[in-house]
């Protein structure tokens, strides 16, 4: 991982100079969270159901809304994050909600250096698998924090939607389904507020869904269901319809919007 180190120190630059962004835009709608509404979407709530008395490691967790409401339902939770920025408003909200969840700032795959207990659910969601060189130690560590009979679930944006680039409101096919090569980006604003001048600059890589999965396998965990949807419940894409149901579709839906997988650790 240590070739890696500039990559992970620039987007941990970015996420951090994100966070403040982020708290005042609209799609984060800090005052309506902070009033009691929840930032899940309905797929995370269908795939977890009754969390109350559950531990929960929440991967990636920017500043922490979805690990509040977790917490919120009942669950004891854990957020980690790579921008300390984030971190610290988590544990700030977490304070002022008169929450219990805990928030640790780390790259998610030093996890296990970080946290030596086992969880009932692992959980991460939309927009995180392609800040990852590799998926092999990532899926070893989630092995690693779940109790024996505990699952992990993800849901992510599908991968056919990072092949393409997005600049200046076109759409064009521009990278690999399973690209190795590292996708250098910058531009100016951010998806929850695109008018903003701040500028991202960006490390990722492509992962297919074979990647995914079989990485999950070959850590130990047996996967229980892969769907695939074409809504989504954010309008972070160029040309988005927004239906009756709250959800977001394509004008020409050709290809789906989301995945979500479910994985339990025998």
């Amino acid at each position: 991982m240590e070739e890696h180190t500039n990559f992970f120190e620039v987007n941990k630059d970015t996420w951090n100079k994100k966070v403040a962004i982020h708290a005042q835009s609209e799609m984060y709608d800090m005052e309506a969270f902070k009033a009691g509404k929840t930032s899940l979407m309905p797929f995370e709530l269908d795939a977890l159901g009754n969390v109350k008395g559950k531990s929960l490691l929440h991967l990636q967790c920017h500043f922490g809304q979805d690990t509040l409401s977790w917490s919120r339902m009942g669950a004891r939770c854990v957020g980690v994050d790579l921008s300390d920025e984030g971190i610290k408003l988590a544990q700030k909200l977490n304070q002022e909600l008169g929450l219990h969840a805990e928030f640790i700032c780390c790259n998610v795959l030093d996890t296990s250096n970080y946290i030596k207990d086992t969880f009932d659910i692992v959980y991460t969601s939309y927009g995180v698998i392609g800040w990852l060189p590799d998926l092999k130690p990532w899926a070893k560590m989630i092995y690693e924090r779940l109790e024996p009979g505990g699952f992990f679930y993800i849901i992510e944006f599908h991968p056919i939607l990072w092949m393409f680039d997005y600049v200046d409101g076109k759409t064009e096919m521009k990278y690999h389904y399973n690209q190795d090569k590292v996708i250098y980006e910058e531009y100016e604003g951010t998806y929850a507020d695109q008018s903003s001048k701040m500028v991202s600059k960006e490390y990722g890589w492509n992962h297919g869904l074979s990647e995914v999965v079989n990485a999950l396998i070959e850590a130990g965990l047996k996967i229980d269901y892969l769907n695939e949807y074409d809504e989504s419940p954010y309008d972070v894409f160029p040309y988005l319809v927004k239906q009756s149901n709250g959800l977001y579709k394509m004008k020409d839906q050709l290809f789906p919007m989301l995945f979500e997988i479910k994985a339990t650790k025998k």
